[in-house]
């Protein structure tokens, strides 16, 4: 027995019979996180691994992550001397899912987790660094840490994928300058400070150097952060274990017998084949965030129509929910929210295109407010993404569309940008023509551009700007956790996260509900076996990633709870699957 429980074996030669049936041991369908993660640990084990994916590009939408994964007990934290109080992320998820809380499931992630880093970390090209200065981010809940509970995967220079590096998904147009992907923490705080500091200036001078020159040799970064390096890492880890990653291959039906799956039928590019895996498939395309019939269904449970602006690649429509459906996997409704929701804006280009830009950074800054239409502010913007987009549909009046309107002063987007537009020393002005950004020289002037209630907005901004002062939050107490702290400038005292908006041009920018994919996906048991509606597990099927139920019952307690447990039950799915290869071996 090896040291995670299971017999080391080498990889093994495959068989094809014909042209038309491919055999394996294990089929994966999609090649996000969680799917290379299952099949990674199921090839380390020594099973033959197939993993399919319908774009001609892999990655999903961890590829466009910021790659952060929340995996408490993990070992560079302990390294660091961060030790959770005794059970205290069971308690802290025990109370953040209340009524969907499922206790087995949470005890598989959390005893898996640090085993899942610790195995990638020793045995794989999947390398860590360390969020430890992170904290959770609802401090006031027990169990809650206020750091050590988060992972991210190490830089990678993307050549070292060799071809397989032309099939990776590129970073996300949004959140990327040039194409070149910036890393949260120092990376980052380089390029908002590099007009007030020389050190950041010649950071950023470097990177944008570098990136230059892999534009014009390559066409693309390579200097890899984030997801990418996530992806980049993990497929890395693949190849070396002999995974075969097929793109532009799409999983149309299962191959199944009545009570166990054995693969699937799959179009490729050169016609049909049938792909035969003796031991496990897996499940793991993205969710539904573009099925939108799926979603009108979901939709229509809200109280207030709310439409949906994912910032997932387009592909991920539903496809492994439909697979399991079609023989006796339920798609589990019971969840708090369907989405992980996170606050969108939509950005117009010159080519008539359209992008979703996440507002993860800039709410936390001081200056800035949050408002409705009736120009009266709704959520202490500093809170988490999904927190900002869930106090915007409560309170949303019924039948009103549901949006809101980040609100500041010139100084604020200069130093800090607002959105897509980004801070000095690049240009403003191109967002405000496209109409991305309102603009105006007086409040009420503002107000009239965005459709906002110009008194509402005026008296909304008095009074805070009046407590803002003193750098007071007295309506939502901005600033008062660890969370909203560590989002904030350290440079303004005394609070972080607060501070007046002055003089003119105001600028704002129109938010919409938006989601980083899926929450309600297949009812899956701790081992990431789907289940019926019976609880029954189909025999050699498996989800992870968003194809599964979430484990946090559709909230959102933590950064990283998506590719955190995406990764871990990806593992505990290969390393499931293995066992039974190892038994019948």
């Amino acid at each position: 027995m090896d040291r995670y429980g299971l017999h080391d074996r080498s990889p093994r030669d495959g068989e094809s019979d014909s042209f038309q049936t491919v055999h394996c041991d294990v089929l994966v369908i999609g090649s996000g996180a969680g799917g290379l993660s299952a099949a990674v640990t199921a090839a380390w084990h020594g099973l033959k691994v197939i993993v399919v994916e319908k774009e001609p590009v892999f990655g999903g939408a961890a590829a466009w992550s910021g790659g952060w994964m929340w995996v408490p007990g993990n070992p560079l934290a302990r390294e660091a001397g961060y030790d959770d109080a005794p059970d205290g992320p069971f308690t802290y998820l025990r109370h953040e899912t209340g009524p969907y809380f499922d206790p087995a499931r949470v005890k598989a992630f959390l005893d898996a987790a640090p085993e899942m880093v610790e195995f990638f970390q020793t045995e794989t090209d999947l390398k860590f660094v360390d969020g430890n200065a992170i904290a959770d981010m609802h401090g006031w809940t027990e169990g809650a840490a206020t750091g050590g509970h988060q992972v991210c995967a190490a830089p990678i220079n993307g050549l070292a994928l060799g071809p397989l590096f032309d099939k990776l998904r590129r970073p996300m147009r949004e959140t990327s300058f040039l194409g070149m992907p910036i890393m949260a923490g120092d990376d980052l705080k380089a390029f908002l400070t590099m007009t007030r500091s020389l050190k950041s200036f010649a950071h950023v001078a470097k990177r944008v150097g570098r990136h230059l020159f892999d534009l014009g040799l390559y066409r693309r970064a390579t200097q890899l952060v984030n997801g990418n390096a996530l992806i980049a890492r993990l497929a890395l880890s693949a190849e070396r274990l002999g995974v075969e990653i097929r793109v532009s291959s799409s999983a149309k039906e299962l191959i199944y017998d009545g009570y166990a799956v054995g693969g699937a039928a799959v179009e490729t590019g050169n016609g049909p084949l049938r792909i035969l895996a003796r031991f496990g498939t897996v499940l793991a395309t993205g969710g539904f965030p573009h099925d939108e019939e799926r979603w009108s269904d979901v939709a229509n449970k809200f109280s207030t129509p709310v439409q949906h602006w994912s910032v997932t690649p387009p592909s991920a429509c539903g496809d492994g929910l439909r697979l399991a459906e079609a023989v006796g996997g339920f798609v589990d409704p019971s969840i708090a929210s369907p989405a992980a929701w996170c606050p969108v804006s939509l950005v117009p280009y010159p080519d008539g295109t359209t992008g979703r830009f996440p507002h993860i950074i800039e709410r936390a800054k001081p200056g800035i407010i949050a408002v409705l239409a009736d120009g009266r502010r709704f959520v202490n913007e500093a809170h988490g993404y999904y927190d900002y987009v869930t106090a915007m549909i409560k309170a949303t009046p019924p039948g009103a569309e549901v949006a809101s309107w980040l609100i500041c002063d010139h100084a604020f987007q200069r130093r800090y940008g607002l959105g897509a537009s980004r801070p000095s020393p690049l240009p403003v002005k191109p967002f405000i023509n496209s109409g991305y950004i309102k603009t105006g020289r007086s409040i009420a002037e503002l107000a009239n551009a965005c459709g906002i209630s110009p008194s509402g907005l005026e008296a909304t901004i008095a009074f805070y700007n009046r407590h803002a002062a003193r750098g007071e939050d007295p309506l939502f107490e901005r600033g008062s956790t660890a969370f909203n702290r560590k989002g904030g400038d350290a440079d303004v005292k005394p609070n972080p996260c607060v501070a007046p908006i002055g003089k003119g041009p105001y600028y704002a920018v129109k938010v919409l509900p938006g989601s980083f994919g899926t929450f309600m996906g297949l009812k899956t048991n701790a081992t990431a076996a789907v289940l019926s509606k019976e609880g029954t597990a189909i025999a050699n099927l498996f989800a992870v990633g968003a194809d599964m139920s979430s484990v946090m019952g559709g909230y959102y307690p933590s950064g990283g709870i998506n590719l955190g447990p995406a990764l871990t039950f990806g593992y505990i799915a290969g390393r499931e699957i293995a066992s039974q290869f190892c038994a019948a071996n």
